[in-house]
């Protein structure tokens, strides 16, 4: 296995998902644009999930291109990461459930949202974040639950709506779920030094 982490070590793998984050995060705050607009300013940190889940990654790599750990950050990708890509390729799930048929856009969310769940957690070994940051990245990732069912700041699957409630009740688990993912392979782990090779 130390073949992966010759290559997640790779510093042009390293640039490479960084440059693909980066656009994922701009297509993603572009994607819930409509959805900004009808937002309460108080609100706005905690509507656009998915691509500020990518965003911390982003910090995430470049402190890791500069040879450095930000653990918080790294918590907080970590969790972010896992809990919204699998949540996404869920949602979409059951929309092709509900409508009988995924068009291409939705099979790019299932992709895409997928792959930054695994990229979370393949780099987990090279994250130095401790229990007090998974405990505010915690807080911080209830509290969003709280803001997207109770205040319904979730994001907007209209042919969903009938089923808000259990999916709230899923998203819930989904994050106690997150934060033991985090625990388990970022804490509990034998912890990688990265060592960034050409």
């Amino acid at each position: 296995m130390t073949w992966i982490y010759t290559l997640l070590s790779n510093r042009s793998i390293l640039k490479l998902l960084l440059i693909v984050n980066i656009l994922g995060t701009i297509y993603g705050y572009y994607w819930y644009g409509w959805q900004l607009k009808d937002t309460p300013a108080i609100f706005l940190p905690f509507v656009p999930d998915s691509p500020t889940a990518s965003l911390f990654f982003v910090f995430v790599l470049i402190a890791f291109l500069l040879k450095k750990n930000w653990p918080l950050i790294e918590a907080l990708a970590i969790v972010t990461l896992f809990k919204y890509g699998i949540w996404a390729v869920v949602m979409n799930v059951l929309v092709f459930m509900v409508k009988g048929e995924i068009d291409g856009i939705g099979l790019m969310l299932v992709f895409s949202h997928l792959a930054m769940a695994i990229q979370g957690v393949l780099y987990a070994p090279f994250y130095r974040f401790r229990w007090w940051h998974l405990i505010v990245t915690a807080i911080w990732t209830l509290h969003n639950d709280v803001i997207d069912y109770v205040f319904f700041m979730l994001p907007r699957y209209h042919m969903l709506d009938l089923y808000i409630p259990e999916i709230g009740y899923f998203t819930f688990w989904l994050s106690i779920f997150s934060v033991a993912i985090a625990y388990y392979f970022g804490v509990r782990h034998n912890r990688k030094t990265l060592k960034i090779n050409l």
